[in-house]
C-alpha cells in the first residue's frame, strides 16, 4: 500500500476515499489492558445520544458509518481498528473521534510502541504519536467531512479520567456512558468464518471467502442475527429440486448464518399447500440436505402454494423470543402468488418485529406484490428486498452474496433507529 503522508500531532490531510480502516497498535506488556472507542459526532463535535458510541459492547453505528473490529494479537503487538464509510454518514453526522482507554489502573506512559494510521483505496496515512504521562484516555484522531471529501487530523490529546472525560468531551452524560468492557484482558479472537467452513464443512471453503468479502463491503462483520430460509415446496419447483439448485442455494446461504448466527445453524420450513418445518442446516448435516431432510425432498413437496400461511408461521416463530436478536429470513418462491392482499397484512404487521425478508424468485414468473413491497406504503419501515434470476448459475458466489445483502444493513439501520431493534 502505498504510503501518501505522515501527520504529527494537529496536522490533517485528505484521505481520497469515503471508506477505509483506522488501525492503532501498541507492543503487547504484562498489566495493558488498552480499548479503542469510537464517537460519531456532529459538525459541533458533539454526539446525539448513546447509538453515536462504538465500542466492543456496541460494535456497530445504526448508519454503518462506523464498525468496531475485536483487538487481535498481530507479531507481539496488539491491534485495534475502526472501519468507517462516510458514504452512509447521515446528516447531521459528520465526524468519527478514534479514542483510547487504558483500563487496567496504568496510564499511557506505560504502554510502548504506540503507532496509529489509516488505510484506503487511496494509500495509508501514518499519525505519528505524542507523548504521554498520567493519560487514562486519548483522542488518537478525528475523520471527518469537509466540503464533501473525507478528511483525518492526528490528535493524541490526553485525558487523566480516562473515559469519562473522553465522554463529557463529547457531549455524553457521564452517568449514561458505557462501561468499559467486562473482560480484564483483550478478548481471544474468533475462530475466522473461512477456518471454521475449513474444519467442519470443507466442500463450502470458497464460499465463505466470497461471503465474508460481502459481508465486510456492507460492515456486517460483527452484525449478529438469527437465520431461517423458507422453500417453495410446489410441484413447479420440480426442476429446481432436481437439478440440485435448491442445494446449491442452501450451501450458499449456510456461511451467512454462520456469520450472523453463533450456534452455526439456520431454520428451514418448505411450504405447498401447508407449512413444513426441516431440520435446521448446520455444517453437520449441510451436505445432500435436500436429500436426507425428511426423507428427502420427494416426500415434502408437490401440491399449489400458499405462501400467507408459511409467513404466518415464520411471523409467529420468531415473534417466540422478543430478546432474542434480529432475524434475517430468506424466501425462495418460483412465482405464481396470488394471495396479494393478504401478503401485503402480513408484511405490514411483520414490519413492527425485528424481521427482515428478503425474497427471491428463482426460475419463474407472476411474483406477484412480493415485485412491488420495497414501495408498499403503511409500513412503520421497509422490512422487504426482492430480486429475480432464472438460473442459480446466472450469478457468482459474490453477485449472490451482493444481491443477499443489498438492502439488509439499510433496514438495520432504520429499524434501530425506530426502536424495533434494542
Amino acid at each position: 500500500m502505498t504510503q501518501t503522508a505522515t501527520l504529527i500531532p494537529g496536522a490533517n490531510a485528505a484521505i481520497g476515499a469515503s471508506a477505509g480502516r483506522l488501525i492503532v497498535r501498541h507492543n503487547s506488556a504484562p498489566g495493558i489492558d488498552v480499548n479503542l472507542t469510537a464517537f460519531v459526532l456532529n459538525a459541533d463535535g458533539r454526539a446525539t445520544g448513546d447509538p453515536d458510541i462504538v465500542f466492543y459492547n456496541q460494535p456497530r453505528h445504526p448508519s454503518g458509518m462506523a464498525q468496531f473490529s475485536a483487538p487481535k494479537d498481530v507479531n507481539g503487538q496488539k491491534e485495534h481498528a475502526i472501519d468507517f464509510d462516510f458514504s452512509r454518514a447521515p446528516p447531521p453526522l459528520t465526524r468519527i473521534a478514534i479514542t483510547l482507554t487504558e483500563d487496567s489502573g496504568a496510564d499511557f506512559s506505560k504502554v510502548p510502541g504506540l503507532q496509529a494510521r489509516v488505510q484506503t483505496a487511496a494509500g495509508e496515512i501514518q499519525l505519528s504519536p505524542g507523548t504521554f504521562s498520567t493519560e487514562k484516555g486519548i483522542i488518537v484522531a478525528e475523520l471527518y467531512l469537509r466540503q464533501g471529501a473525507a478528511k483525518v487530523r492526528a490528535i493524541w490529546q490526553g485525558y487523566a479520567s480516562g473515559l469519562a472525560g473522553l465522554c463529557e468531551a463529547y457531549g455524553i452524560e457521564v452517568s449514561d456512558a458505557p462501561a468499559p468492557p467486562a473482560h480484564t484482558s483483550s478478548p481471544k479472537p474468533q475462530m475466522s468464518l473461512e477456518k471454521r467452513i475449513e474444519q467442519e464443512a470443507p466442500h463450502l471453503v470458497n464460499l465463505a471467502k466470497a461471503a465474508t468479502i460481502s459481508l465486510e463491503k456492507r460492515g456486517l462483520q460483527t452484525t449478529v442475527a438469527r437465520v431461517g430460509v423458507v422453500l417453495d415446496a410446489s410441484g413447479s419447483m420440480h426442476q429446481q429440486y432436481k437439478t440440485g439448485r435448491v442445494q446449491e442455494l442452501l450451501d450458499r446461504v449456510l456461511p451467512l448464518a454462520l456469520h450472523f448466527d453463533d450456534d452455526g445453524s439456520f431454520e428451514v420450513w418448505a411450504f405447498d399447500r401447508e407449512p413444513k418445518v426441516l431440520p435446521a442446516a448446520t455444517t453437520a448435516n449441510i451436505k445432500n440436505y435436500i436429500e436426507t431432510a425428511h426423507g428427502g425432498w420427494k416426500k415434502w413437496y408437490g401440491g399449489v402454494n400458499d405462501e400467507p400461511k408459511v409467513m404466518r408461521e415464520v411471523i409467529d416463530f420468531y415473534r417466540a423470543e422478543p430478546h432474542a436478536p434480529p432475524a434475517y429470513v430468506l424466501f425462495v418462491s418460483d412465482g405464481g402468488v396470488h394471495q396479494n392482499k393478504a401478503i401485503k397484512a402480513l408484511m405490514t404487521e411483520a414490519a413492527q418485529y425485528p424481521l427482515f425478508w428478503q425474497f427471491m424468485g428463482l426460475g419463474g414468473r407472476n411474483y406477484g406484490v412480493l415485485e412491488k413491497l420495497d414501495t408498499m406504503k403503511g409500513r412503520v419501515v421497509d422490512n422487504c428486498g426482492f430480486f429475480a434470476i432464472d438460473d442459480l448459475h446466472d450469478l457468482t458466489d459474490a453477485q449472490l452474496y451482493d444481491r443477499l445483502l443489498e438492502e439488509f444493513p439499510d433496514w438495520l439501520q432504520a429499524a434501530t433507529v425506530q426502536g424495533i431493534i434494542r
